[in-house]
C-alpha cells in the first residue's frame, strides 16, 4: 500500500478528514493504554491551521483518493529537542522533525511510508512519542529510528526521543 500512496502538502480542503484521523488516532492510543497523549482534543483545528499556513503539514492519499495519513515535517531546529535526558542524540547535524503522525488505520505501513518520504528530503530525522505509545515506538524502530533518550515537551510532559540518520 505504501507504494501506492501519494504524499502532498495539506490544504484547507483537507481539514475535515485530517481532524477525523486525529480523532481516530486518539481512540487508537486509548485502546492500547496510552491514556494521556493527545488530550484535550490536541491536535485540533488551531494547530492544523497553523501547520497548513506554515507549510509543514502533509497528507497521504491512497489509490482511492482517500486521505489515510497525516504528519508534520518541521525542518530545522526544534527547541524541545535542545536538551535530551538519559541518553544522547546520534549526532548534532541539521535535522527535520516528524510530528503529529497519524493514520486512518486502513492500510498497514503508514509510518514507514511517512519516514520513506521524509528521508528523501532529509537524511537526519528526529521524532518523539509518549512512553505508553507502544505501537508508534515499534513502528519508529522498525523504520530505522533509534531510541536516544527523553525530552520534555512544551506542555511539560516527557516523551521518548528518536533519531534516524542515513
Amino acid at each position: 500500500m505504501a507504494d501506492d500512496l501519494t504524499i502532498r502538502k495539506t490544504t484547507s480542503a483537507d481539514i475535515e478528514p485530517v481532524l477525523k484521523i486525529y480523532d481516530s488516532a486518539r481512540k487508537f492510543m486509548r485502546s492500547y493504554g496510552n491514556l494521556t497523549q493527545w488530550n484535550d482534543n490536541y491536535p485540533g483545528m488551531e494547530s492544523l491551521n497553523s501547520d497548513i499556513t506554515d507549510g509543514i503539514s502533509y497528507v497521504g492519499i491512497d489509490n482511492e483518493g482517500e486521505i489515510v495519513l497525516t504528519f508534520v515535517l518541521l525542518p530545522g531546529r526544534d527547541p524541545t529537542y535542545d536538551i535530551i535526558y538519559d541518553g544522547e542524540w546520534l549526532n548534532n547535524k541539521p535535522y527535520a522533525t516528524i510530528h503529529r503522525l497519524a493514520s486512518a488505520g486502513k492500510h498497514p505501513g503508514m509510518v514507514k511510508a511517512c519516514v520513506d518520504y521524509c528521508s528523501k528530503l532529509y537524511s537526519n530525522l528526529r521524532s518523539d512519542t509518549h512512553k505508553s505509545n507502544i505501537p508508534m515506538r515499534k513502528a519508529l524502530q522498525s523504520s530505522g529510528f533509534k531510541e536516544c533518550g527523553m525530552i520534555i515537551c512544551r506542555d511539560g510532559t516527557l516523551r521518548v526521543a528518536y533519531q534516524r540518520s542515513i
